[in-house]
């Protein structure tokens, strides 16, 4: 398939994705509940430590964003049975998935923006920091919503992806050093929370900030394990929605 008209179909995916997650305001405004409840509690017991929670809240949104594709792809192949159809369209599968997440990151856009003016208030940064901080946490989304899109087609009920994808969120979102430093953990452990790309995101993010400081080994560990986990995750993506639509 040309290149063209094997990508002709995402943006007319992204338009309705974005259309149906703006109608749903309640998922939309208890997006950042969570983030938000974990930063009072910093901004309460420790807080010394609220810029960085902040800049860890970031991350998590974006983790969360690709979390939602996992529940939004299962529900539109498991209850609505839309998939089969979208694949039976001239739309590619990659098409699909691409528009897919995109039209979720930019629906889920203001939970990750929210944060930024309150950063900007708490420790104000320049465009260098912020750039850097936006690829980071584009890479995370990259990273959670290819794991979302994979992972939602591995069920065939959606109550057994809900404590599957609870589990996840908790494990790669709450646990690792996300909203608080990665020096409060054992030197020990350092190595694998750095593979783990929401604190590898944090890590990156809070060193360039000033915030914590970290090695040049551990720098480079985070920014290596993060963009291989994103460029890897999103061609396992495409090819996992290529095979999934010819199982179909």
């Amino acid at each position: 398939m040309a290149f063209g008209l094997r990508w002709s179909g995402t943006a007319a995916f992204l338009f309705t994705e974005v259309r149906l997650q703006i109608h749903d305001l309640l998922a939309l405004s208890t997006a950042t509940l969570v983030q938000a409840v974990l930063v009072v509690f910093v901004a309460v017991l420790a807080p010394d430590l609220l810029a960085f929670a902040l800049v860890g809240a970031m991350a998590y949104s974006a983790f969360l964003i690709g979390q939602r594709l996992l529940n939004e792809a299962a529900y539109l192949r498991i209850d609505q049975r839309l998939n089969e159809l979208y694949h039976a369209s001239p739309m590619s599968p990659e098409a699909y998935f691409v528009g897919m997440a995109t039209g979720m990151l930019v629906a889920y856009a203001p939970t990750v923006l929210v944060f930024v003016p309150l950063v900007q208030l708490v420790h104000p940064l320049g465009p260098l920091e912020w750039g850097v901080i936006a690829a980071v946490v584009l890479a995370v989304w990259v990273v959670s919503s290819a794991l979302g899109y994979v992972i939602s087609t591995l069920f065939k009920d959606m109550k057994t992806i809900w404590p599957y994808s609870s589990l996840l969120t908790n494990l790669l979102g709450i646990v690792p050093p996300v909203f608080y430093p990665i020096g409060l953990l054992p030197a020990d452990v350092h190595v694998i929370a750095l593979l783990v790309p929401t604190s590898a995101a944090t890590a990156i993010a809070a060193h360039v900030a000033g915030l914590e400081p970290i090695s040049g080994d551990a720098l480079a560990l985070a920014g290596a394990a993060l963009s291989l986990q994103a460029v890897v995750l999103l061609f396992v993506g495409i090819y996992w929605a290529r095979r999934s639509a010819r199982e179909a």
